[in-house]
């Protein structure tokens, strides 16, 4: 992904305070501590000045015990202004992340599945976590810190020229010497920046990729082999970050050498003059103070030029993919409280690379498919591997777009329902069953309130699994851990019928349910089925074709097409390929 890299684009950096408007008392809260912080810092070396020249003897000392009152006074209200600056952008900084990151999240799981089949998980976990809060560093220490130093040095020049503008320019000596020092370092920090950040979502990526897959790493004895990819990988983030380390710490050196300088040559050419009366000794203290509070934030511009320029291309990198255009869209209105069910396929055609519709040679998955399921009607599809079944489940459920055809349910047009309402309405039930990382009761009703702890148990009782439930310490309770891996794949097959069950859906979609569990749980499994398919249109895709015989409809699907349809006992009257598929298995179940 290209960066422009630029610290102050304009557009970007607007677009940013978009999100400061519902905040724009702390905001101008911290603009306010900034010019005060901006005013009280010469005040400290105008103070020690007038001391050193006039009340250094027996006739001041009130004066100068006042004085030194009035510094510590001085000390106070800055560390004071200092606190609240830092609470103030540091507060403004996480209100503005947590805005963003939930508008980012929205945006997220609102996509299609399209984006997600193309874009490694981790890239997305980087851009919500580690981009969002180097954005934060915008506030807390880029944006407004820069204003500050800036505002500073203003001030501290204008009152050094003020003073004597000849010792300012002895001075500021020094100081061309350091604006290209300070900009050879942006421009080398900037470079080595982006490659920080690929780093880290290519580590991010790669470490979520191989936990989840930890089981395929173990069970292949792939420990060693991925452990090298991970140091190579591993290597490069280091790499990187030292790079960014290495100009740090050649610049901020140059800086004190810098300074050590610019006092220096002020004290040489200072000394003489305070021997002659030209200038005072207080003069000359003041302005060692002033050098000191003028390297300081130049010295530190460019570290908070580079904050900002990172929070920029963060912001980039985040706002780009709230502009992806990947969401589902959802202009239909169309909403019912019951749908009875009639599925229409007419002339359906899908590519999953032509989501865009401007692919000029897509891979067609589903050919010209057309067929109909009647309201109430258990329907089974039946074919080989990569055939087109479970596409015909992700384009009724919206979760990828078609590229020609039409969809109906109850011969309304799927793109005219409501999306929310459409999928509250059609329900699926995996062979892969996602789990979330909690109790049963809220991996069975999704955190929805408004179904009750009676529903749930009436549900488990429905499809027969409330006595594994109660087996289980705490029962409802009981926490499955992440992807529910304290749980049989059974288990989880049955708690996503039960999931399916609660939510009461006029259509269902059992996807391989079956496909991968024991003869006894599959028996669980297949009156689970019975009862949760009766009453609703119901569409079965299965491998195993003894758990369809009973199915009103079976259609048969190859590359795309329906071959042939009918039912089971039709399909077995005739020469089929259905037959041909069902003999095998039936040759292999006698093995």
């Amino acid at each position: 992904m290209s960066v422009s890299g630029k610290a102050f684009d304009k557009n970007l950096l607007l677009r940013i305070l978009e999100f400061v408007k519902p905040y724009r008392k702390l905001f101008l809260g911290s603009i306010l501590l900034t010019l005060l912080l901006a005013g009280l810092s010469p005040l400290r070396p105008i103070i020690t000045q007038y001391i050193l020249d006039n009340c250094l003897d027996f006739e001041h000392q009130q004066v100068l015990l006042n004085l030194t009152i009035l510094m510590i006074g001085i000390l106070m209200l800055q560390s004071v202004f200092q606190f609240m600056h830092a609470w103030t952008t540091n507060l403004l900084g996480q209100y503005v992340i947590r805005d963003l990151r939930k508008d980012l999240f929205n945006k997220l799981i609102h996509f299609r599945l399209t984006y997600f089949d193309k874009t490694p998980v981790g890239t997305a976990i980087t851009r919500s976590v580690s981009d969002m809060e180097t954005i934060a560093d915008i506030f807390s220490e880029g944006l407004i810190i820069i204003i500050g130093d800036l505002l500073q040095l203003i001030v501290i020049i204008g009152v050094m020229l003020y003073t004597d503008w000849k010792v300012t320019l002895i001075c500021l000596t020094t100081i061309p010497l350091l604006l290209i020092a300070t900009n050879v370092f942006k421009n080398k920090i900037k470079a080595t920046f982006g490659d920080v950040r690929t780093q880290v979502a290519a580590l991010n990526t790669f470490v979520q990729e191989h936990l989840t897959g930890i089981r395929v790493v173990q069970m292949f004895n792939c420990e060693e082999t991925e452990m090298e990819k991970f140091k190579i990988i591993n290597r490069k983030h280091r790499d990187a970050n030292i790079k960014s380390v290495w100009y740090y710490s050649i610049f901020f050196p140059v800086v004190e050498i810098l300074s050590a300088i610019s006092i220096a040559l002020l004290v040489w050419w200072g000394s003489g003059e305070v021997i002659t009366n030209a200038i005072s000794f207080g003069m000359l203290v003041s302005f060692i103070m002033y050098i000191n509070m003028l390297f300081r934030p130049i010295r530190e511009l460019a570290d908070k030029f580079n904050t900002l320029q990172m929070g920029m291309v963060s912001a980039e990198r985040i706002f780009k993919l709230l502009d992806e255009k990947e969401t589902t869209r959802n202009e239909g209105t169309i909403t019912k409280s019951k749908i009875e069910g009639r599925i229409e396929f007419k002339d359906v055609w899908f590519a999953y690379n032509n989501q865009d519709h401007t692919n000029e040679n897509p891979e067609w998955i589903l050919k010209g498919l057309s067929f109909t399921v009647n309201a109430g009607e258990c329907a089974a599809f039946v074919g080989s591997t990569g055939a087109g079944k479970s596409t015909i489940i992700s384009i009724l459920n919206r979760f990828y777009e078609i590229s020609k055809g039409e969809i109906l349910i109850d011969g309304v047009n799927i793109y005219d329902y409501d999306l929310e309402f459409l999928r509250t309405k059609v329900a699926v039930v995996l062979q892969d069953v996602f789990l979330f990382s909690d109790s049963i009761a809220n991996n069975i009703s999704l955190f929805n309130p408004s179904i009750s702890e009676a529903q749930i148990k009436n549900a488990i009782s429905a499809i027969g699994s409330n006595q594994f439930i109660k087996d289980l310490p705490g029962e409802l309770n009981y926490e499955v851990m992440e992807r529910g891996q304290a749980l049989s794949m059974g288990q989880r097959q049955l708690i996503a019928f039960a999931r399916a069950y609660v939510y009461q859906p006029d259509i269902l979609i059992l996807d391989e349910a079956t496909s991968s569990v024991d003869s006894t749980t599959e028996e669980l499994i297949t009156k689970a089925t019975d009862v949760i398919t009766k009453g609703r249109t119901s569409i079965i895709i299965a491998h195993r074709l003894s758990t369809i015989q009973d199915a009103d409809k079976i259609f048969v699907i190859d590359q795309g097409k329906i071959i042939e349809s009918g039912t089971h006992n039709e399909l077995l009257a005739n020469n089929s390929h259905y037959k041909t598929l069902f003999e095998i298995q039936f040759m292999q179940q006698k093995q």
